[in-house]
């Protein structure tokens, strides 16, 4: 492996760990009297959050960002696909059951 190469997952590692940091900081900023209370603004940003991480774990460490392009596509399309399934469902739930 070469030191570039190191430096890189290094920088990206860092990425994801201060992209959980900001989830846990907007979890705690939107808590109301240490009550747990289901929050819009805070179940979209978790799952926004966890599709750009899992985007970026495939580019990155699962060395997508080599593969061919029809590979990348594909990668992309199911974090498009899977984002898509997860807020549908959430805003499905949250209209049934308000």
């Amino acid at each position: 492996m070469s030191t570039t190469f190191n430096k890189r997952l290094l920088v990206v590692w860092a990425i994801l760990t201060a992209m959980t940091l900001v989830y846990v900081w907007l979890d705690h900023s939107v808590d109301q009297n240490g009550t747990l209370k289901a929050s819009t603004v805070v179940t979209v940003s978790a799952i926004v959050i966890a599709l750009i991480k899992v985007r970026i774990i495939f580019r990155e460490f699962m060395e997508v960002r080599h593969a061919p392009a029809l590979l990348c596509r594909l990668t992309d399309g199911w974090v498009v696909l899977i984002g898509i399934c997860l807020l549908g469902s959430y805003f499905v739930g949250s209209a049934i059951a308000g």
